[in-house]
């Protein structure tokens, strides 16, 4: 039986159910996501790529990071954080520590994982209420906190691990009412002040590539700054941004000039963000 581990949480907490409701319900959920993984996966096989079907849209926005130069500093992370607001356990993107073997000398190879915004996305396939999807205008994947049910489906399906669920905790800026707690988020541009029981507490979050920073055009302005945090902050210099319309965008150079890979190309998400060896 699969059951959604984020689920069988939340049912464990609820002291309204008897064992055998809480067995019947992880069997029914069980059941469900069995069918919808089975569903996205041949959805995935038959939908041909984009380009393929022709689909228009103004940008095509992805990351390129360069693993030689990563440092694994994390600055990423905290510059993450602190433009999004995420709360504890909720992290857009995260470092991992000797992802990539064999190293390169005496040198520690790092991985910077973000959500890597797939062209064909399992997460969108399985949410039963459509409120994961991908924008047309520029194939950024999000999430509509006012529609989104909690149920999680989208964290079982995503293969990257990209996806959280937020419990409601707070760090302590926040709990305690500090001047922080005022400042809203400022997530899809619509500045939430973060409150007991109302969205995105109760949804899954996921990083954005910071689209709150684009313009009335949907294109960002890097010299003004309006990047992606994590790119913007990275020491390193190891996290490219851009659109991959444009064929002269530092990411469409890098891929043309550096040997590049994409994760778990076999499961056909094709994900826009490449890692270059």
């Amino acid at each position: 039986m699969n059951e959604d581990p984020g689920v069988r949480e939340t049912l464990e907490r609820d002291p309204t159910l008897t064992p055998c409701e809480r067995r019947e319900m992880f069997g029914v959920l069980g059941r469900w996501l069995g069918a919808a993984l089975a569903a996205a996966t041949v959805s995935r096989a038959a939908e041909p790529a984009p380009a393929a079907q022709g689909r228009q849209r103004k940008h095509h926005y992805g990351m390129v990071i360069d693993t030689r130069r990563c440092v694994g500093c994390r600055a990423c992370v905290v510059a993450c954080k602190a433009e999004n607001k995420t709360p504890p356990g909720v992290a857009y993107t995260v470092v991992l520590d000797g992802a990539l073997e064999p190293r390169i000398g005496d040198k520690p190879l790092f991985m910077t994982k973000p959500c890597f915004h797939c062209e064909n996305p399992a997460c969108t396939v399985v949410c039963p209420v459509g409120a994961t999807f991908k924008r047309a205008e520029d194939g950024l994947v999000v999430v509509d906190y006012d529609r989104c049910i909690g149920c999680r489906y989208c964290i079982t399906a995503c293969p990257y691990g990209a996806r959280y669920f937020d419990y409601g905790d707070d760090y302590p800026a926040r709990s305690d009412k500090t001047p922080y707690d005022a400042v809203p988020s400022p997530e899809y541009g619509q500045y939430r002040k973060r409150e007991p029981g109302r969205s995105p507490i109760g949804n899954v979050r996921k990083c954005t590539f910071c689209l709150h920073l684009q313009d009335e055009q949907g294109a960002y302005n890097r010299a003004a700054g309006c990047w992606p945090a994590c790119a913007k902050t990275c020491t390193g210099k190891a996290i490219h941004f851009g659109d991959f319309m444009d064929p002269e965008s530092e990411v469409s150079r890098l891929l043309r000039e550096r040997p590049a890979i994409r994760l778990k190309e076999e499961m056909g998400n094709e994900p826009n963000v490449y890692y270059l060896l």
